[in-house]
């Protein structure tokens, strides 16, 4: 697997409460976009992927019919361990983080995520999404109330309906599938989804270079654009 990944505070925010997390030798891959008060979305991004780095050594060991489960049972415990931290200290309070991971095994990968950090996958040319956003106006979407184009510019699509550590139970969105010798996967928080969109994202990729060249490109983009917010992507490419 081959790993490219950038992560920025951007041109307005003081602080990158974005982390990310890269354990190729357990297969595990995440980005997670902290909110909070001060300095809290940076610990609460950080926490909730500290969670994942210690239990990662488990997946030596696992069975595949096993890796969703453990996967989805991992995010369950960062939510824990992030709402823990919230309610033990009042510069904390009120603290949560999206949170996106890929996990690879043998010819399997299982995605899961909470929140809007979302995860792409790019095969044969085509840009297939692999998460949908826990977001309000992604909500208004599904019931038909708004239209995507509108969802773009709407003053509350910033507003989580989930987020890891906002309460003591969580839901997690999850799905298992084969990857293929080829196949590239995007992480990314929602600084670089709000500024390229998913046309933009195919056409860069589409075009000629190296994966190098299109991390760096989408890179300066976001920062020829403002970059109003902390902004994160993490590619995978299996070779």
């Amino acid at each position: 697997m081959k790993v490219l990944s950038f992560s920025e505070t951007g041109c307005v925010r003081k602080n990158n409460e974005d982390s990310f997390l890269v354990l190729p030798q357990y297969g595990i891959y995440a980005v997670a976009d902290g909110m909070g008060g001060h300095l809290a979305g940076e610990v609460a991004s950080r926490t909730a992927l500290e969670v994942l780095s210690e239990a990662a050594p488990e997946l030596e060991r696992l069975d595949l019919d096993a890796l969703e489960s453990w996967v989805k049972n991992a995010l369950i415990q960062a939510n824990s361990r992030v709402f823990e931290a919230s309610t033990a200290s009042p510069a904390h309070e009120g603290m949560g983080t999206t949170l996106t991971v890929l996990v690879f095994k043998a010819d399997q990968v299982v995605i899961a995520h909470v929140g809007d950090s979302r995860g792409y996958l790019w095969r044969g040319e085509k840009l297939i999404p692999l998460t949908v956003d826990h977001s309000l106006v992604e909500e208004l979407v599904r019931m038909g109330q708004i239209s995507p184009e509108e969802a773009e510019k709407h003053p509350q699509r910033h507003v989580l309906v989930r987020a890891v550590g906002a309460s003591q139970q969580i839901e997690v969105d999850s799905s298992c599938q084969d990857y293929l010798l080829g196949d590239v996967f995007l992480l990314c928080t929602d600084g670089f989804s709000n500024v390229i969109s998913e046309p933009e994202l195919i056409e860069e990729l589409s075009k000629a270079g190296s994966w190098e060249e299109h991390m760096e490109r989408m890179r300066q983009l976001i920062l020829d654009r403002g970059a109003p917010d902390n902004f994160t992507a993490l590619c995978c490419i299996a070779e």
